[in-house]
């Protein structure tokens, strides 16, 4: 059987389904409706119940969505049941900013080295994870079991860098870099532009100002 095709609209919004429904479990909430969920998220309840159905729905008509059983089932559909290894490649500003965010171990993302070409930073550590020589980034990621690579390296040296890691058998790239990574189809890229969406946010701004 041939597995859905979810849309990429849907996938950007469960995150934020999650977030929401981990905000209600902390106040308490047992159940809401999507009408009640649709008011809090600022998404029309039609939304979110296509958006569920997608995933067989999990709501139950006259009652809603059981919060905490809907949290559940969107972790396991986002893979956060399971646990991650990632490394950092970079550590500048924002590659040790990425260490030090202790959210990453609740969600089971678990930064085991950050790597680095400057000698200064080599030998220190982050939280406790040690900045290694990138050098030694083949090794270790021959001799550990890594899943996902950040990478917060200018755009020049990004793309050989990426290439590196596929080799490597990694399928999850992480990509801070202002360039676009043209990578193999089975390896898994989440780019986040910083510029752009800092753009983005100027535009938004500038036309408010014009309305």
């Amino acid at each position: 059987m041939n597995k859905k095709k979810i849309s990429k609209a849907v996938i950007n919004r469960l995150p934020r389904y999650y977030r929401y429904l981990g905000n209600l479990l902390e106040m308490g909430v047992v159940r809401i409706s999507s009408k009640e969920l649709s008011e809090k998220m600022g998404v029309t309840a039609s939304q979110i119940r296509q958006d569920l159905n997608n995933f067989g729905g999990f709501g139950q008509q006259g009652y809603g969505y059981n919060v905490e059983n809907l949290y559940a089932e969107i972790s396991k559909i986002l893979g956060l049941d399971k646990k991650y290894n990632v490394i950092i490649v970079g550590a500048g500003n924002l590659g040790q900013a990425l260490a030090n965010y202790v959210d990453f171990e609740r969600r089971g993302f678990y930064i085991k080295s950050i790597f680095d070409l400057n000698p200064k930073l080599i030998g220190e550590s982050v939280r406790g994870v040690e900045i290694r020589d990138i050098e030694k980034l083949e090794e270790f990621v021959r001799s550990n079991d890594i899943d996902i690579a950040a990478l917060t390296l200018p755009k020049a040296a990004a793309p050989k860098v990426a290439s590196k890691l596929v080799s490597l058998g990694i399928e999850g790239i992480w990509n801070f870099a202002p360039v676009d990574l043209n990578l193999p189809k089975n390896v898994v890229v989440e780019h986040v532009h910083l510029a752009e969406s800092l753009m983005k946010l100027s535009y938004r701004i500038s036309s408010n100002k014009d309305l």
